[in-house]
């Protein structure tokens, strides 16, 4: 059994209709999102080709089209690099996450199984916490916001948004101190879970919103340290 064949490596029940390329794609996004592969860290197609059992023709089809989606970049002569996010990139995803994030919330039925899905990923962050895994927070911490977009009920929101918490994800792996990173956001976690439960989701979308202003307040002041010339080279 290859690691694409495994029943694990499904993204969803509709999985199974899914390309060969599709499949190897949305692995390579898992990856990024659980941090496993740092931005900037260069992708040997030859070791990548051989851990996934896939050729190598197929693995450069998938290269492209994570390319085009700005998560990968491919330096000539150097090989392909996952992807180092801008200022104005990580500017913009926030500005999105508060628009989706936000009116999904102030909009949310009351009885919505999503917040099931929320209830989970609270508990999987203290369960990491407890144990000092701070990169589990931080995927933990996501499972919680795709929770937060499920409120909406749109299958295009779902898929928008897990692609823009791939790219989030790229951005939280430049900033070397994963714990200052996402201890906060565990127990604000909590607080906006117990609001969303309670039902009072106007007063749980005003706190999102400072949450995520919060947020990016953070992520941009320490990205901006780590970046004296304006940039980082692959």
């Amino acid at each position: 059994m290859t690691p694409l064949d495994s029943p694990a490596s499904s993204a969803s029940p509709a999985a199974g209709l899914l390309t060969l390329n599709d499949r190897v794609a949305e692995l390579i996004r898992q990856k990024i999102m659980k941090g496993e592969f740092s931005p900037g860290q260069r992708l040997s197609e030859a070791a990548l080709a051989e851990s996934l059992e896939i050729s190598r023709n197929t693995l450069r089809e998938v290269f492209r089209t994570l390319t085009k989606e700005g998560l990968l970049k491919h330096a000539p002569n150097r090989g392909v690099f996952v992807a180092v996010p801008s200022i104005a990139s990580i500017i913009d995803i926030y500005r999105v996450r508060r628009l989706i994030e936000c009116q999904a919330l102030a909009q949310a039925y009351p009885r919505h199984p999503a917040k099931k899905h929320m209830r989970e990923a609270v508990e999987t962050a203290l369960k990491c916490r407890d144990a000092g895994d701070w990169l589990g927070v931080g995927t933990a911490n996501m499972e919680f916001h795709k929770g937060i977009v499920e409120l909406a009920d749109s299958e295009r929101l779902n898929v928008l948004f897990a692609h823009v918490l791939v790219e989030l994800r790229l951005a939280f792996g430049l900033l070397k101190d994963p714990e200052f990173l996402h201890a906060p956001y565990v127990d604000m976690n909590t607080k906006l879970l117990e609001l969303i439960e309670a039902g009072k989701f106007a007063e749980g979308s005003a706190a999102l919103n400072e949450y995520l202003i919060h947020s990016e307040r953070i992520v941009l002041a320490v990205y901006a340290r780590q970046m004296p010339d304006g940039g980082f080279d692959n």
